[in-house]
């Protein structure tokens, strides 16, 4: 998970707490808006997507609120800033989690949250939580569609990790570091 798709999604909660209701959209927005959450939905399963909060980024790196949800997950289309694919769903637990990355603060303590990828995503580092680019002669470490287990140390244990994972087995991410958390792919 890149630092930008973080940005974005921690950006969309900030948005969707102050966002009152959304404002008329023309016909325009609203086939861009059908894309959009075409794109959101892509990131989870169809019983969890279709009961999310869907959010798009503005080109100012802010949230709209595309569709309130009512399940506690909250879907992010793609990000064309971002050199893969990258749409993400996650629920309240992984947001806070995200949150503290993002802010440099310890995460919650025993709290567990869930991420879906389910388009999969392209991280610039294994290793360093806050790379935003991959250290020379490292690849971007691209992994298919996969789940996140955030917030448990206890998960983590008997996982390989790495600069170089093996993205087609379940690995930690950020092994050594309080924001490591298992990637699980589902293929």
């Amino acid at each position: 998970m890149s630092r930008t798709t973080i940005l974005i999604s921690l950006t969309a909660v900030a948005a969707m707490l102050a966002a009152g209701a959304a404002s008329s959209q023309s016909r325009r927005g609203r086939a861009g808006d059908a894309a959009l959450i075409a794109s959101a939905m892509s990131a989870a399963p169809a019983a969890v997507a279709r009961g999310a909060t869907i959010v798009a980024p503005r080109p100012d790196g802010t949230m709209r609120t595309v569709r309130r949800g009512r399940n506690g997950f909250t879907c992010m289309a793609d990000n064309p800033a971002t050199p893969g694919p990258d749409p993400m769903c996650m629920d309240e637990n992984a947001m806070g989690w995200a949150m503290a990355w993002i802010g440099h603060r310890p995460p919650p303590a025993d709290t567990v949250g869930l991420m879906y990828m389910l388009a999969g995503g392209t991280d610039a580092s294994n290793t360093d939580p806050y790379s935003e680019r991959p250290r020379r002669g490292d690849p971007w470490v691209q992994t298919g569609p996969h789940l996140m287990v955030v917030g448990s140390e206890a998960i983590l244990r008997g996982y390989p990790s790495g600069p170089r994972p093996n993205t087609a087995q379940p690995y930690v991410m950020w092994a050594g570091t309080p924001y490591a958390h298992l990637m699980i792919p589902v293929r």
